[in-house]
């Protein structure tokens, strides 16, 4: 161990005089502490052992994870996954920011409830506030493999890639110029977000709320209040759709 600082350690590798050098992040350190500051777990002069988790040519910088030699199953339970599995588990854990998934094959994660996790948007292909309104604690689930996280030392995965997306047959079915009902469903800065079939939510710009200008969308719509708009894009990679409620007005 060559220095260690309150966010990562360095160390010079064996077999190498100067370069390259070995680079520990702050949550590789360990997993019995999982401490954000290395320094309560290494000291300059120690000797570790890690994985390689990444290899920079450019700065001849090694990123290592000791937390992967600590738990060997582990890793190698998560290097074998590939993008696209299916995996299933129960819900251990849901957070503001995802859920916890413990999968039903393979080992128990040192630190977190489950090796698994679902990130917010990879839940539902629809609008949601809180993971509460899409899984509930215990449930089982089914989930695709998205990647493998060597910084958590988890899978990261999707509940929504295991349904389909009800944009891409919305896409099929509709067309630029096409007139379209629903509800505004969200005022923003920027305009107001209408739903205009299942699952399927359309912007309407500010610029395109209204044929006078405006500041801010509450001025001319609410939430809850029914309207009528033109299709104006519809963005296939990106899922986005554009709407006009301006453009519709000139028509009529």
């Amino acid at each position: 161990m060559a220095e260690v600082t309150r966010s990562e350690a360095t160390v010079l590798l064996d077999g190498f005089v100067a370069t390259p050098v070995g680079v520990i992040g702050p949550l590789d350190f360990s997993w019995r502490s999982f401490q954000r500051s290395a320094r309560g777990n290494l000291q300059a002069g120690d000797r570790v052992s890690a994985e390689v988790i990444a290899v920079d040519p450019q700065s001849g910088l090694v990123l290592l994870s000791r937390s992967a030699a600590e738990d060997s199953q582990l890793w190698a339970f998560l290097r074998a996954l590939r993008p696209g599995q299916r995996l299933s588990g129960t819900v251990a854990a849901i957070e503001r920011f995802g859920i916890f998934v413990d999968l039903d094959d393979g080992p128990k994660h040192p630190v977190f409830p489950g090796v698994g996790f679902i990130t917010m948007p990879e839940l539902s292909w629809h609008r949601f506030e809180d993971p509460s309104e899409i899984v509930s604690m215990g449930q089982h689930i089914a989930c695709e493999v998205l990647a493998f996280d060597t910084y958590n030392g988890e899978a990261r995965l999707s509940l929504r890639a295991t349904q389909p997306d009800p944009f891409q047959q919305f896409a099929r079915d509709v067309h630029v110029g096409q007139i379209l009902h629903g509800p505004v469903t969200k005022l923003v800065p920027f305009g107001a977000f209408v739903r205009v079939a299942d699952g399927i939510e359309g912007l309407i710009h500010l610029s395109e709320l209204s044929t006078a200008p405006i500041e801010t969308p509450d001025q001319v719509v609410q939430e809850g209040e029914e309207v009528t708009v033109i299709v104006t894009d519809i963005d296939l990679p990106r899922r986005r759709l554009a709407l006009s409620r301006r453009r519709r007005s000139a028509l009529q």
